[in-house]
């Protein structure tokens, strides 16, 4: 039997991993970061592996307290994208011992639930646009709306990876002619100290510079977009028009267009709050659902974890172990 007054938050991405031991009376006991969580590359079991350092970093920090298995783990996870997944992912945790119940879902739900009220029915709808994009919602009596979110593949269209990717597009063309002139052609090479698109293609291409700095060029869209380039300016729209669609799309599914309902925005792209997206997103909703209260939500998706971590605790923790938690990353 686990410790009842111990719980593991979990928020696991593509790129970090985050790990909290807390007591549910919201002070965090021990906290440890990794690196990504990446089932579809490594397969279920390895990529679970990645968790087992951090915890165990986590429990050394908390001392005898932290040893043995925690009450609940709640875990929320990039690629638990498919019920399959969830499925999956929910028995090699459960197998590794580290709780006496799991429950795993979607890293965006944690960006949900770190902006929702922590009491109450739960109500609302979360878009996250970092590296990746994707939407849930939460509507009455646990109704949800999801989207699979595995790329194009699914319809997805936007993140920061796919707006660095549209950049080069867009710059190749206005290089040789086939698309509208952009400053982007200059601006995407020169960031890399070179004076062509064709030599920054090459470059990319023959790896002298590696696929892990393509990242840079989703701010330098942003910035050029900023400069009044009409390209680039058309793909940051794009990419609002897109959030708004998901989330209207959500609140629709929910019954919940109707009446105010929080729409929570966080990853990298939306938390930096570039003018020219986070205007045209805000005029889109007011248009297609006009009751949505957006607000955009910068702490880690960790802290998501950590509340959903204390839902589930027996018994109901009192308001102040949410205050206290919440203040651990204020």
């Amino acid at each position: 039997m686990g410790l009842t007054g111990t719980a593991l938050a979990i928020d696991a991405g593509n790129s970090k991993t985050d790990v909290a031991l807390l007591a549910t009376d919201g002070r965090i006991l021990g906290r440890a970061r990794g690196g990504g969580f990446q089932p579809p590359v490594v397969g279920t079991a390895r990529a679970v592996d990645v968790l087992t350092p951090l915890i165990a970093a986590a429990r050394a920090q908390a001392g005898p307290i932290g040893d043995g298995p925690v009450a609940h783990l709640s875990a929320f996870l990039a690629n638990a994208d498919l019920p399959i997944e969830v499925t999956r992912l929910t028995a090699e945790i459960a197998a590794r011992g580290w709780a006496d119940t799991v429950t795993v879902r979607n890293d965006t739900f944690a960006l949900l639930r770190a902006g929702l009220p922590d009491h109450g029915e739960p109500l609302g709808v979360a878009v996250v646009c970092g590296a990746g994009i994707n939407c849930v919602g939460l509507g009455r009596d646990g109704a949800t709306a999801r989207f699979p979110s595995i790329g194009r593949l699914s319809g997805d269209w936007g993140g920061g990876a796919f707006l660095a990717d549209e950049a080069l597009w867009h710059a190749a063309r206005a290089e040789d002619g086939r698309g509208a002139p952009s400053e982007l052609a200059r601006a995407l090479p020169a960031h890399f100290g070179l004076a062509t698109m064709l030599e920054l293609i090459e470059a990319l291409h023959l790896h002298r510079i590696p696929d892990t700095r393509r990242h840079e060029l989703t701010p330098l869209l942003f910035a050029v977009a900023a400069g009044g380039d009409a390209v680039a300016r058309s793909v940051v729209a794009h990419q609002a028009e897109e959030i708004a669609l998901m989330a209207t799309v959500a609140l629709s599914r929910l019954d919940l267009l109707s009446e105010p309902t929080p729409v929570i925005l966080g990853g990298s792209v939306l938390a930096a709050r570039h003018p020219l997206l986070h205007d045209h997103l805000t005029r889109l909703l007011t248009d297609h659902a006009p009751k949505a209260i957006p607000h955009v939500i910068t702490a880690p998706p960790v802290l998501g974890a950590a509340l959903d971590a204390l839902d589930q605790a027996t018994p109901t923790p009192p308001p102040q172990a949410y205050e206290q938690l919440r203040s651990e990353w204020t």
